[in-house]
């Protein structure tokens, strides 16, 4: 089982330490990342495994917001098959 994460904010040092860092948390390992930073804009992609939670999905989306909502980031967390679902041509 996987999840889409997506952080999107204005760049500043630690953006992906405090991310990586609530992934740990969670028990959600990372597999791929992508990020890029357009003009003062963060904006990152990962991919995570959640097969091996310690906690409930929406438990870890609740603290991804949160996180972000500390941070003024918006954080999105997905699971894959809805990611896919919604992308569906």
């Amino acid at each position: 089982m996987r999840a889409v994460l997506t952080v999107i904010g204005k760049d500043r040092v630690g953006i992906m330490s405090m991310v990586s860092n609530q992934c740990a948390a969670c028990n959600a390992n990372i597999l791929e990342v992508t990020q890029t930073v357009l003009q003062d804009l963060f904006c990152m992609i990962m991919l995570v495994d959640i097969s091996q939670l310690n906690c409930e999905l929406s438990e870890m989306v609740y603290q991804m917001q949160q996180l972000g909502e500390s941070k003024g980031l918006s954080i999105h967390v997905m699971h894959e098959d809805i990611f896919n679902s919604m992308h569906r041509i």
